[in-house]
Parts: structure tokens; sequence; C-alpha cells
């Protein structure tokens, strides 16, 4: 199985669509057995699904996402755990544990117009 997680600086990434880089975690009877960071190459929202699913991704970890990215991850049949915050690494120990790392109801609708400073995570509609 491998996990996806939107990375910056260490950091889940807030916005799904605009994340430059992933680290991808493949995992194998609860334990990670390669950690990797993959670019993006500035994909964006649209063609992240496909992104991930070329990359044999099976379930992604981010903070806010918008109504159109979750359809275009359930199409390609990518469990989401979204409403994620924190160290990635910390993170993943809490996923590979069973612990809830998420908010489920968490759905980015801000404009991209006024990205910094932008915390889909924390301000995003539930």
């Amino acid at each position: 199985m491998i996990v996806a997680v939107t990375s910056k600086d260490g950091e889940v990434y807030q916005h799904f669509g605009h994340s430059e880089e992933f680290v991808l975690f493949e995992i194998d009877n609860g334990k990670v057995i390669e950690r990797k960071a993959v670019p993006t190459d500035g994909q964006g929202h649209g063609a992240l699904a496909d992104f991930l699913k070329a990359h044999s991704v099976s379930a992604v970890i981010c903070g806010g996402i918008g109504a159109g990215a979750k359809n275009a991850l359930r199409d390609k049949k990518i469990e989401l755990i979204a409403g994620v915050t924190g160290k990635i690494d910390e993170v993943m120990v809490k996923y590979l544990s069973g612990e809830k790392i998420g908010n489920p109801d968490i759905e980015c609708t801000h404009h991209h117009d006024h990205q910094e400073g932008h915390k889909c995570g924390g301000s995003c509609h539930k």
C-alpha cells in the first residue's frame, strides 16, 4: 500500500490543489518500508488525482481540499484523509497506529485569489 502526504517544509501542506510535493510512504504489514518525496511539477487540482494514481497511491493525507479534488480522488478510488495538520512523520506514526488524524468534513471553499496565509486544515468549512 502506498500513502501520499501533501508536503511543505516537513509539515502536512494545507492546500491539496496547490501541492508542489507529496511524500510517498510504501507500507507493508503496518510498517513503512520506503519513504520518498515526489514533486508534482505543478500538476494542479484536476491532474493530481491522475498523478497519485500513476504512483499507485491508495490513500492521501492532506489539510484542506475542495469538492472537485475530493470527487476526483473518489473517482480514482483513492482514500482521502483530510483536515490533517502537523509534522509528516508524526502524522504517519498516528495513522499507522490507527489513531484518528483528520476531519472527514473539511472542505476548502476559498477562491484562489487570496492564497497567502491560507490554512485550509484549520479554517475551512466543516
